[in-house]
């Protein structure tokens, strides 16, 4: 069975930083692109970052450019989100997504395979 699971939210203040972690129990994890993407109360989920599956290239949201980083250690079946200069409109829910479809800049969440069950980030002002 494949299991997605974050960790790394919490609460901190604007301007801080937060590492999200999501730890794959996917046997093919090398093969699968992933994807980050976050949700704030009332709204739509909304794409942030995905990295190829070889890590060889990334793509991000222009919400997030220049301040969050997407990697992956695929000798650990894991992908990190480095979320650096945060503020307040960044509060969400954010989720890690495994994607067979090769390629970045997918923001469809309907491409993604399998999803975690998120992990909320809140940013004080």
């Amino acid at each position: 069975q494949v299991q997605l699971v974050e960790s790394g939210g919490g609460l901190v203040q604007a301007g801080g930083s937060l590492r999200l972690s999501c730890a794959a129990a996917l046997r093919t994890f090398s093969t699968y692109a992933m994807g980050w993407f976050r949700q704030a109360p009332g709204k739509e989920r909304e794409f942030v970052a995905d990295i190829l599956s070889s890590g060889g290239a990334t793509y991000y949201a222009d919400s997030v450019k220049g301040r969050f980083t997407v990697s992956r250690d695929n000798t650990k079946n894991t992908v990190y989100l480095q979320m650096n200069s945060l503020k307040p409109e960044d509060t969400a829910v954010y989720f890690c997504a495994a994607r067979a479809r090769s390629g970045v800049g997918i923001r469809r969440p309907s491409e993604y395979n399998y999803w975690g069950q998120g992990t909320q980030v809140t940013v004080s002002s």
